[in-house]
């Protein structure tokens, strides 16, 4: 995770930036994909003003806090993106954490090509996102040849297939 730090309207002290990296890294314990963190700290008004950018796959998030304390502002502004992060990974959880047997569908389609009918057996599946090591984790646990999950480094669609009983064959479009 890179941090940044900009300052505006006063100068910044290494114990300022210590503290923000510092506090800064109690966010990983919730989310560890997160890119980069930029932080401008201002002072106008005797108020301490404290925006926080944060950059994750897919999304920015933002919190600001004015406190007269900065480091008061620095842990009003964490705080308000911890609940934001909580929140985020709830919505991740609920929509890509569900179990592959639950949100599998059969649809049976009738083709007809000619003079044969073909029966099409057709698996709809939601593919849950993981990184490449969590999916070799889930695919010992599966009874299946292949699984198939959404890679969180590429956010794209891989799939999983074993070859034999210690080597694995991933699938990248």
């Amino acid at each position: 995770m890179q941090i940044t730090i900009t300052a505006r309207h006063f100068d910044l002290t290494k114990a300022i930036r210590d503290y923000v990296e510092e506090a800064t890294s109690r966010l990983e314990k919730y989310f560890d994909h997160i890119i980069n963190v930029h932080f401008i700290l201002s002072l106008d008004n005797n108020q301490n003003n404290v925006e926080m950018i944060l950059h994750i796959p897919r999304n920015n998030m933002k919190s600001e806090a004015s406190e007269k304390d900065m480091y008061l502002a620095i842990d009003t502004a964490l705080d308000r993106m911890e609940t934001q992060i909580k929140k985020l990974k709830g919505r991740w959880t609920d929509h890509h954490k569900k179990s592959v047997k639950e949100s599998a569908h059969f649809v049976y389609a009738n083709q007809i090509e000619g003079e044969f009918r073909k029966t099409v057996k057709t698996k709809r599946i939601i593919a849950e996102l993981m990184t490449v090591n969590e999916a070799l984790d889930k695919f010992d646990e599966l009874k299946e040849s292949y699984l198939i999950f959404k890679n969180v480094a590429t956010d794209r669609i891989n799939v999983l297939v074993r070859k034999d009983k210690q080597n694995y064959k991933l699938l990248e479009p």
